[in-house]
């Protein structure tokens, strides 16, 4: 069964919104791995700081049903869809690896270039699964995140139980 790892963010009632989609995807899901939680500057806007996660599951769904699940679940959180790339929002979750899969055919991107671009995504995947070969690259998540310039998105770990 692949394993499947999502990134969630939030700047609007971070605690609150972060835990609605972890509970969501446990109860789609089951068990679920959950890294710490990072905070971070909004990226590409003005706005309240972002507070990242990422999870993992096991999942015999392929890559479209768990995103249509995504969607269900930033409905729930009252997401509004067509609002500015950039802005503030009650929750962001972002499919980011699926397996080995490493396909670029709209919309399906994988593994998402988020993951080596943003260290709020970077770190708390290499936390969770520093061995893992990135499917783009061949290399280990722990190798991409020793290399990772930080000063452009600067974390800090916010203790919150989710």
């Amino acid at each position: 069964m692949p394993v499947v790892y999502l990134g969630l963010g939030s700047n609007i009632d971070p605690e609150e919104n972060l835990r609605l989609g972890v509970n969501e995807l446990r109860r789609r899901y089951g068990d679920l791995v959950i890294s710490n939680t990072y905070q971070n500057a909004a990226v590409g806007f003005e706005g309240s700081d972002f507070w990242n996660l990422v999870v993992g599951f096991e999942s015999d769904d392929g890559p479209a049903s768990i995103q249509d699940e995504i969607e269900v679940i930033h409905e729930l959180a009252g997401r509004q869809r067509g609002a500015d790339r950039y802005s503030s929002r009650p929750l962001d979750i972002d499919l980011l690896l699926y397996g080995d899969l490493d396909v670029d055919e709209p919309p399906l991107h994988l593994p998402r270039s988020d993951v080596l671009a943003y260290s709020f995504v970077l770190r708390p995947l290499a936390e969770l699964a520093p061995d893992l070969i990135h499917p783009g690259t061949g290399r280990t998540l722990a190798e991409h995140w020793q290399e990772c310039d930080t000063a452009g998105h600067p974390l800090t770990r916010v203790d919150v139980r989710l």
